[in-house]
């Protein structure tokens, strides 16, 4: 397995956020992560990530341990996190924002050709390269944000409801980019309350409920589950 999450907890002063979450994803496809408001979903990332730390338990990327490490080195390592609300820089540009994700790398030369893959990924940040973040659409961000941690050559891929505010058009887009990327052997944790959108696009999901770890398998299977078809899916 590429990620390892064993036994972690997560508490925000005294309360706790997710208690012993144990998940696994491998070095391709989609993994997903559902439930509703407030049941850990973007903890478990931002601790995956290093922007939580561990109460407990212990992560493992590519067999090494880092949950000890600052979230610069677990970048490094191969880990880009898009969050929740997209968090695009306003006042700078497309290309500006673009750059910002390959601030770590070193390899000029790739960089370019890495920005300019992008720019054909993302036709529309071409055309925008040059106007600033903050007056683009909430799609157009989302494109961005995704574009951006492409720049840090990640091997996996976090992403905190990508389809959050967005229209369902733009959605199916979104969704089609988060298949292209994972067919190119990026790994890819997706979390999602649009938990119909997530278990379509996800090979194993897992669901967590106020801060526990309640269920997973093959995410056709959960698709079938009684608990979860009227949980999440309005069955």
């Amino acid at each position: 397995m590429l990620l390892e999450v064993k036994d972690a907890s997560v508490n925000y002063q005294k309360v706790s956020a997710i208690r012993n979450i144990t998940l696994q994803a491998p070095a391709s496809g989609i993994v997903t992560i559902i439930g509703g408001n407030g049941a850990g979903k973007t903890t478990t990332l931002r601790a995956i990530s290093g922007l939580a730390k561990l109460s407990g338990g212990e992560i493992w990327f590519d067999g090494q341990r880092i949950d000890r490490l600052p979230p610069e080195k677990i970048v490094a390592r191969g880990i880009a996190h898009v969050p929740e609300g997209r968090r695009v820089f306003p006042d700078l540009t497309v290309e500006e924002n673009l750059r910002t994700g390959a601030f770590l790398r070193r390899d000029k030369v790739q960089v370019a050709a890495d920005l300019e893959a992008v720019f054909q990924r993302f036709p529309r940040l071409r055309e925008r390269r040059t106007q600033f973040a903050k007056t683009m659409s909430g799609g157009e961000q989302q494109m961005l944000a995704i574009g951006r941690a492409l720049m840090a050559k990640p091997r996996l891929l976090l992403l905190d409801e990508p389809s959050m505010g967005l229209a369902p058009v733009i959605v199916e887009e979104i969704a089609v980019i988060i298949e292209e990327i994972s067919k190119q052997g990026v790994a890819v944790i997706l979390v999602e309350q649009n938990a119909e959108l997530a278990l379509e696009l996800a090979d194993h999901a897992y669901v967590l409920e106020t801060g526990d770890l309640v269920l997973e398998g093959k995410a056709k299977d959960l698709h079938e589950n009684d608990h979860v078809r009227r949980a999440y899916l309005g069955a």
